[in-house]
């Protein structure tokens, strides 16, 4: 017999009191995005595929779940990332020629899990800047995500920062072609230096020798310099590099450590700029990421410039251990009105306050209540259980 409780795999419900935790974290930060000028905006969870996926490159096909469309016949996919969507929105419904300001907070779908003990259904919050091309968005939008990140009461932020302009001249001064590109590109991500050895093999010998540099450039600041030496004098590559130094002069302070990875490639086909990861101690995958990606709004009439980051409220919950729930008043079921009133009074305060049914026993635990209504001198008093 099918046992129908069963969920399917790497999809989970969230419990309480974790489910309160991450509906708190997710209010304070969209309050945040609110007070720095970013608007809400929710998107639906499903689209035709087309809007879902065009710009954002090969990767986010395979994460994304494809229906059809019972009333069209057309293809439509739930989707696996918001920022698409408020892309859409800015370029399409918006129409705004200046600068806007987005924010969200949904669930999204992935097809498949990003990796063991990866949730298929991640909270995603984010926010999103439109229509200024410059590097003081990017640093807003890396400032903004840095206090989201102190929203959780985690100190010691580690950031990673990279900028897919570096691969991407290489890539175009080099004439290498689109299947080698991609084949060079999977080698990056994989950090493997023997297959990324091999296939450069045809190269030219400045584009060669820079590509095999990448990997190698992580580390401080300094790597800047490092790269500066090893790197071709493209132009391109100049402008990336001065970029990743004010950005890291921009966040002095605000974060524990910065390490630059000039081989980082996340998003390669979806970024155009600047790319940013975010990590917490203990943490083995990113809490936070984003960067700059000025040509997914174009399939929607306008390639507007654009910056920002997201995060998975389920990863950043789980960052804090495990929740507790906050202990509540145990109030005697009467028809007394007093203690009605001083029930509300003290839910208004922000007091837990559970009314005790008649005809029912519950533990003390399943109650989770440390303190009870008691009436003394015909007043109603907390004490402690």
């Amino acid at each position: 017999m099918m046992q129908t409780w069963l969920l399917p795999e790497y999809i989970e419900d969230i419990l309480p009191p974790e489910a309160r935790r991450i509906e708190s974290l997710r209010r304070r930060l969209l309050d945040l995005f609110h007070v720095h000028g970013y608007h809400q905006v929710i998107p639906p969870l499903l689209e035709y595929l087309p809007s879902l996926l065009t710009g954002t490159g090969h990767d986010m096909d395979l994460k994304t779940f494809k229906v059809v469309d019972q009333l069209s016949g057309r293809m439509m996919g739930l989707r696996a990332d918001i920022t698409p969507q408020a892309a859409r929105i800015d370029a399409h419904l918006l129409n705004r020629r200046g600068v806007v300001r987005l924010c969200y907070a949904g669930s999204v779908l992935h097809a498949l899990p990003d990796g063991m003990m990866q949730t298929r259904e991640p909270l995603q919050i984010g926010a999103e800047l439109f229509g200024h091309e410059g590097l003081e968005s990017d640093i807003e939008i890396q400032q903004l995500m840095i206090k989201a990140l102190g929203e959780t009461g985690m100190n010691g932020v580690h950031l990673d920062i990279g900028h897919v302009g570096i691969f991407k001249a290489l890539i175009e001064h080099g004439s290498v072609s689109t299947e080698l590109e991609a084949e060079l590109f999977l080698a990056l991500q994989n950090k493997d230096v023997p297959a990324l050895t091999e296939l450069v093999q045809g190269l030219d010998e400045i584009t060669r020798n820079a590509v095999l540099q990448l990997p190698q450039l992580y580390g401080s600041i300094e790597i800047l310099g490092q790269a500066r030496q090893h790197l071709p004098d493209y132009p391109e590559v100049h402008e990336a590099l001065a970029e990743l130094e004010a950005v890291a002069a921009s966040l002095e302070g605000m974060v524990e450590s910065i390490a630059f990875d000039l081989g980082e490639l996340r998003g390669y086909h979806y970024h155009s700029g600047v790319v940013f990861a975010a990590y917490l101690p203990g943490q083995a995958h990113a809490v936070a990421k984003g960067g700059r990606y000025d040509e997914v709004g174009s399939i929607f009439g306008r390639a507007r410039p654009a910056t920002g980051f997201s995060m998975d409220l389920r990863v950043l919950c789980s960052a804090l251990g495990p929740a507790a729930a906050a202990a509540g008043i145990l109030a005697p079921y009467t028809e007394d009105a007093s203690l009605y009133e001083k029930i509300e009074a003290l839910r208004g305060q922000g007091e837990v306050v559970l009314v005790d049914l008649p005809g029912h026993e519950n533990s003390q635990d399943e109650l989770n209540c440390d303190r009870r209504l008691v009436k003394i001198n015909e007043k109603w008093l907390i004490e402690k259980i």
